[in-house]
């Protein structure tokens, strides 16, 4: 007699979910009620966690959890000499059993439909190749939260509007897809490996120019994964320079062109306030760069935010772009230089 949640029928099996867990025991539980809550039998999907030596109760948690649950759950331990997240997810990989590989994070939060989106995605294109998910950040409702969230949501919609047009420039690791025949196709993270950072958008990048047309955005709220905002401006600042550290080693054009465009036209703005306060005459035509590009970029969130139910957010879209300028250089020139701490461990 089979064990419970244990999967007879390998053939049956679409997905194989990767989580990377590094002292996760307080978010695990969470999570982990999420997967048994699919609406996608359970059949049809397993869940494999790679602990990287964490020293917290994580590697206990799955394995009692993996007793108890009704789909199939499995802790792969990371060998001594790994580290990182794309280690993790290398190490889980090795094990997975469905030719889909669906990524998430172990502080994240999913619903009921998650795991069926992307089925539903996959009968409408089943030639895709990767699939780029909706990721929200979630926290009390204060200014700093509308303003990181209202930023966040912006790089979604970036990224799926650039996936719409097939250039795509970003996605992110809490909720992606890929075929693990076009992941072994484009040699994995074989050639970035080394960067702490990256496990989602290199790849993207690399299956979309190996399989132009292949890579999607799942525009359905039901796919929604939500993480908690980091909570001081510190922990915000050390997540955006980690983020940042992989921008100079991007080998996608649109990727760099992009992250130009958006860092000089906020600059830009910046530097005409400071123009104008020299030179008076030229306050009428800053005040109308101002107008349009607050325009513009309330004409684009709006449906982004309706999609995510936020659109009381857009009232931060003036403070956040006095911000801007300096916070983006900031970070910028952080992420360029390298080096942060993430999860307990100092990263070059």
């Amino acid at each position: 007699m089979p064990g419970r949640g244990e999967v007879t029928h390998e053939d049956k099996l679409t997905f194989s979910v990767l989580i990377a867990a590094r002292n996760e025991a307080a978010n695990l539980p969470d999570l982990l009620r999420d997967l048994a809550a699919q609406t996608l039998p359970a059949g049809r999907f397993e869940v494999l966690i790679a602990n990287d030596h964490s020293t917290d109760a994580t590697a206990a948690l799955v394995t009692a959890a993996a007793q108890e649950t009704g789909f199939h759950l499995r802790l792969i331990e990371l060998p001594p000499a790994q580290t990182g997240k794309k280690e993790a997810l290398l190490t889980a990989l090795h094990a997975a059993r469905a030719p889909w590989l669906v990524c998430t994070d172990a502080d994240c939060r999913l619903g009921p439909d998650w795991l069926a989106a992307y089925a539903a995605l996959l009968h409408r294109h089943p030639q895709a190749n990767f699939i780029s998910g909706p990721v929200l950040l979630t926290g009390p409702d204060s200014l700093f939260m509308t303003l990181m969230g209202l930023e966040f949501a912006g790089l979604v919609g970036v990224g799926a509007a650039c996936l719409a047009r097939q250039a795509p420039t970003m996605c992110n690791g809490a909720n992606l897809a890929y075929r693990r025949a076009a992941f072994e196709a484009v040699g994995g993270f074989a050639d970035n490996v080394h960067l702490a950072s990256g496990d989602d958008e290199f790849l993207l990048h690399k299956i979309h120019a190996a399989f132009p047309g292949t890579a999607h955005f799942l525009a359905d709220a039901a796919a929604t994964v939500r993480t908690a905002a980091p909570d001081t401006l510190r922990a915000l600042l050390r997540q955006r320079v980690r983020w940042a550290s992989k921008w100079r080693h991007y080998q996608s054009a649109a990727s760099r062109n992009l992250a130009l465009l958006v860092l000089g036209a906020n600059v830009a703005l910046a530097g005409g306030v400071v123009a104008a306060a020299i030179w008076p005459g030229l306050w009428l035509w800053v005040a109308a760069a101002w107008v349009i590009k607050l325009g513009a970029d309330a004409w684009f969130l709006s449906p982004v935010l309706g999609f995510f139910g936020r659109r009381k957010w857009l009232w931060g879209l003036l403070p956040l772009q006095m911000l801007y300028a300096p916070y983006a250089l900031a970070v910028g020139a952080a992420g360029w230089r390298g080096g942060y701490e993430w999860k307990g461990r100092a990263v070059r």
